[in-house]
């Protein structure tokens, strides 16, 4: 099974039938960590049934590569959050389409109730913008929303990235890539400590590498040029919290834009914006739901 689940080429935008689904499960876990039986089926067979993922899923589980933690609901249904085993991720150590990044096992089911909440907000928001690049023609899949993404800031410290987003907007015969970090915010930090993460990207843009053995004038430029043609815009998505507490920590993040200057000359260069994660799945990012941190009218995403 091994040798057969390294046969998913790099390449793929976006699962086809053609390819095995269990690979394609193990490689979607791995990739994106942790993920309920309907947001598996959405992110690889979204024309597919439940039953059919489900069946993967088990018989996974069954051979000892993934397992599962039971969500609370208030309702008492049964809904299943599925994660790599440590065997598991070492079947998938080597999968091309995690583009050198390793497989990410979690170690027990209270590590896997940690981090579920918080991993399944980050699942849904690549969803959304998944079904809006099926809707739109456009390009989007399960390999171009990297997760946990870390940056030097310099001084020892890095930034994390809840996800670094790639999209291709497909407009006849144009393609224009655009790429984003995204920012998954469940109001359970304060709106300041929120507002900080700006500060902290304001320094990635800034952060230049010192060369080894060099005096300390010879720069080499932007350490972000390493990995991205342009800096990718920063966009924050927010949710668990009322509407007006929500629209209170975006007026927060405009503030620190206004504020700060480090971060008022980041957002001279970079698009900043902000959106509620509910409206990005009702109306679609490609809707007018995201406030500039720049002020001004809300928007599609492509357009701050």
């Amino acid at each position: 099974m091994n040798s057969a689940a390294q046969s998913i080429p790099a390449t793929a935008m976006a699962p086809t039938p053609a390819e095995p689904l269990t690979h394609q499960v193990l490689a979607g876990l791995a990739q994106h960590r942790i993920a309920t039986t309907s947001q598996m089926r959405r992110m690889l067979r979204p024309d597919g049934t439940r039953q059919l993922m489900s069946r993967v899923l088990n018989r996974l589980r069954s051979d000892g590569f993934v397992d599962c933690t039971v969500l609370p609901d208030a309702n008492r249904t049964r809904t299943n959050a599925w994660y790599l085993t440590q065997e598991g991720a070492r079947l998938t150590r080597d999968l091309p389409v995690l583009r050198g990044r390793p497989p990410y096992p979690i170690s027990s089911m209270t590590a896997a109730s940690l981090k579920t909440p918080h991993t399944l907000a980050v699942v849904r928001a690549h969803l959304a913008f998944a079904a809006d690049a099926r809707r739109l023609g456009h390009e989007h899949g399960p390999w171009d929303w990297t997760p946990e993404v870390s940056h030097s800031i310099g001084e020892g410290e890095r930034i994390v990235a809840d996800a670094v987003m790639y999209y291709t907007v497909v407009e006849s015969e144009h393609r224009r890539k655009l790429r984003a970090f995204v920012e998954v915010d469940r109001s359970t930090m304060s709106s300041e400590r929120l507002a900080v993460k700006l500060i902290e990207y304001a320094r990635l843009f800034q952060y230049e590498a010192q060369p080894v053995g060099r005096r300390r004038q010879a720069s080499v430029g932007p350490a972000w040029l390493r990995w991205y043609p342009v800096f990718p815009r920063v966009l924050f998505v927010l949710t668990g919290a009322s509407r007006v507490r929500l629209e209170n920590r975006m007026s927060d993040l405009q503030a620190m834009v206004a504020q700060h200057p480090l971060v008022a000359g980041l957002a001279r260069e970079v698009r900043l914006g902000a959106a509620v994660l509910e409206d990005l799945e009702q109306h679609g990012p490609a809707q007018d739901v995201w406030m500039p941190l720049v002020g001004g009218n809300s928007r599609p995403w492509t357009d701050l």
